[in-house]
């Protein structure tokens, strides 16, 4: 069987995140780190071999000191049932293989180790995503890819099941941020290493007539009474833990020993009332 073609040109990848080093604003890996540390202080457990996987080393270490380092590639550095704790930072959205990437966490995990990860969701760059559509429509006719396709938390959830995690959660936070114009914004997501890494971009430089189409749809949709254009981020988080035999599990159906009308207090009725007759 042929396998799916890739999502993303890694080497693309790699080339806008070194660029983005030099002068980088990583505000919103900030503010992942800060979630994290905050959803760690919630559990009940003492961390002493965790590992984080991120495109940006430099940022991450600083946050979590103790923690190894792992570049975000393909195959990652690790060694299975090593770490009590894995956190992928904002890098899961750009892999080819997600849920290899889960599973290559969970096989680095101890038994009842912690999977976190962080990544952009679906809402993230709506406003763009509609702008540049709009705009290479209307002047060319035709469309292509420009903004990274993201997963949406329900989909992004039942891959931690597929990827054998117990307990899986997930959940999202948005945030918006402002900008004076689009131009703005787009050397934030330079700066960011988050710009288009699509293998199936074109490779020819867009004219400058699309992103000023682009600008001037985005700011007649979205702009505020100050002018400003707003930006949507969705961070979804994602926690998961490693299958043991401490954890605890359901009880098969039908092995309840006590009615749930007993335990409630009230009288069980049929589902037909008198005279009424079901179906055959």
């Amino acid at each position: 069987m042929q396998s799916p073609p890739d999502l993303t040109d890694r080497a693309a990848l790699i080339r806008h995140r070194a660029r983005a080093r030099r002068a980088p604003a990583l505000f919103l890996h900030g503010l992942a780190a800060d979630e994290i540390q905050e959803r760690l202080t919630e559990v009940n457990r003492s961390f002493t071999a965790p590992a984080i996987v991120t495109g940006f080393p430099e940022m991450w270490r600083q946050c979590f000191p103790r923690a190894r380092v792992v570049e975000d590639c393909e195959t990652l550095e690790l060694e299975p049932g090593t770490h009590d704790l894995v956190i992928h930072a904002l890098c899961l959205h750009w892999a080819n293989d997600p849920v290899g990437q889960l599973v290559q966490c969970r096989r680095a995990l101890r038994p009842d180790g912690l999977f976190l990860a962080v990544l952009f969701g679906g809402r993230s760059l709506h406003e763009l995503r509609s702008a540049l559509a709009e705009a290479e429509v209307a002047l060319t006719g035709g469309l292509s890819p420009r903004v990274l396709p993201m997963g949406e938390i329900r989909d992004l959830g039942a891959l931690l099941q597929r990827a054998g995690y117990a307990l899986p959660v997930a959940d999202s936070a948005r945030h918006t941020v402002s900008y004076e114009t689009p131009v703005h914004l787009m050397r934030d997501l330079r700066a960011m290493g988050e710009t288009n890494a699509l293998a199936a971009r074109h490779r020819c430089i867009p004219s400058r007539a699309l992103f000023a189409e682009a600008a001037r749809r985005y700011a007649q949709a979205h702009a505020g009474p100050d002018g400003r254009i707003p930006a949507t981020a969705e961070m979804i988080y994602l926690a998961g833990w490693a299958p043991a035999d401490t954890q605890p599990r359901p009880l098969p159906p039908g092995s309840a020993s006590t009615r749930l009308a007993d335990a409630l207090g009230t009288i069980e009725r049929g589902v037909f009332g008198p005279g009424d007759r079901g179906s055959d």
